[in-house]
């Protein structure tokens, strides 16, 4: 199985990404594209277990992202 199947297997569920810099977000996957880029709904950012009120929608940059976590 390729990496983009297991996107589109998580697509409209809950995820956690996690970026350089320590910084992670979770919520809803609402889309992707071949780099990697992320649309995440109802996103919260988690940093150092304190998690702050839901963003909305948020795009995450491929090139940050060190792992996805369906």
């Amino acid at each position: 199985m390729k990496p983009l199947d297991v996107l589109q297997q998580s697509l409209h569920k809950r995820v956690l990404v996690e970026l350089r810099g320590g910084h992670s977000f979770r919520g809803v996957l609402d889309g992707f594209d071949q780099h990697l880029n992320l649309v995440l709904s109802g996103a919260e950012e988690v940093v150092n277990d304190q998690v702050t009120p839901k963003a909305g929608v948020t795009l995450l940059r491929g090139d940050s992202i060190v792992y996805i976590s369906p």
